[in-house]
């Protein structure tokens, strides 16, 4: 893919319009569920996070990732005081899954997508669980209590999170990655 400034007109287009999508994704196509340590959701928002990033590159990916889901925090009272760490948390996702794609030479295209698809999820649910753990202790759990609930209520939706979006991901990718060559978005 030809790499392009995120910060060209074109490249803050894109961000934008990729921004909206994954804000859709999460804000709408998701199901809250309630847990002691704050809500989560299965959602298909992620899959718009890592399939940006194989398409568009680390940055663009990166920042429409964080904006989109700092944007869905924002809308939320449960979420909204954690925007910032939204946006590090999905932008790193996003990040990792462009850098792994752009550089890492391994064997074919299926193989590098999916690789790539899996280093952004696996970034994501390293960070979320670790943060989860952090606010739990903030909020007065042991750390017993912090680990245990983190690792029985959130990591599960994160792992299903991480398997759905890189499955979404890298079908949308080999379906789309044609039909944006031919329109000149993508090379």
């Amino acid at each position: 893919m030809k790499k392009r400034s995120a910060f060209s007109v074109r490249g803050i287009t894109l961000i934008g319009v990729l921004a909206a999508c994954v804000f859709v994704l999460t804000k709408f196509i998701s199901i809250p569920i309630p847990s002691p340590l704050g809500k989560t959701a299965l959602s298909l928002g992620n899959s718009m996070c890592i399939l940006s990033s194989l398409l568009f590159g680390p940055v663009i990916g990166g920042l429409a990732s964080g904006i989109g889901n700092a944007l869905v925090d924002l809308t939320d009272p449960a979420w909204a005081h954690e925007f910032y760490i939204t946006f590090i948390n999905k932008f790193l996702m996003a990040y990792m899954a462009g850098i792994v794609m752009q550089h890492f030479k391994l064997g074919g295209e299926k193989l590098r997508v999916c690789v790539a698809g899996l280093c952004g999820a696996v970034t994501y649910t390293v960070l979320y669980v670790t943060k989860n753990i952090i606010f739990g202790l903030f909020r007065g759990f042991t750390w017993q209590v912090a680990v245990i609930e983190t690792l029985t209520t959130k990591l599960p939706v994160s792992l299903v999170n991480g398997v759905l979006a890189v499955v979404c991901a890298t079908i949308l990718f080999f379906a789309l990655r044609r039909p944006l060559q031919k329109a000149h978005i993508i090379e």
